[in-house]
């Protein structure tokens, strides 16, 4: 039996499996702009709030079908690109985040208004927006309309948020 148990618990090491730990944190050393950044980033004013209440999330994903929205875990064991930046939600004015991403090139962008501050996407209580602003339905967007173009310095988006309305999401 403790042949088996040893053999269990070198299982991911043999594979190159190393298990990462999850993390709210995931992400974040690497997103987080510096002052003044002037490497490849976002700058998202983010539109829209239903509320001051809560945490904003934005987050950069590889802008494919496979890998947006993917586990955080998986993306980085895999060595793609997740990026995320957190704050609370400001009292006022319209709150711009940046993100940094690691070069010049197409990202899938999306912003969480994590209104209970769970950490997790409820659909009935949370908003979400996208790069482009594309219209939500019952089912997440493609990669590619809630993408956009990353420059060799800042980029600016205007993400509008949706939040539940009858059966769907939409800005309020």
């Amino acid at each position: 039996m403790r042949r088996f148990l040893a053999a269990a618990a070198l299982l991911p090491l043999l594979t190159g499996a190393a298990p990462i730990p999850s993390s709210p944190d995931l992400g974040k050393a690497e997103g987080r702009c510096r002052t003044n950044e002037a490497g490849s980033s976002f700058l998202v004013t983010v539109r829209g709030l239903k509320d001051r209440t809560g945490l904003l999330k934005l987050e950069v994903y590889p802008a494919n079908d496979r890998d947006f929205l993917e586990d955080d875990n998986k993306l980085i064991a895999a060595g793609k690109t997740f990026r995320r930046v957190e704050i609370a939600t400001p009292n006022g004015g319209q709150p711009v985040l940046c993100v940094r991403v690691p070069g010049p090139g197409r990202y899938a962008v999306t912003v969480l208004h994590d209104r209970d501050s769970n950490r997790k996407f409820g659909w009935r209580v949370d908003g979400v927006g996208f790069a482009s602003n594309p219209k939500l339905g019952l089912s997440k967007p493609k990669a590619r309309v809630a993408s956009a173009a990353a420059g060799a310095g800042p980029t600016r988006l205007d993400i509008v948020m949706n939040y539940q309305r009858g059966l769907g999401m939409r800005p309020l």
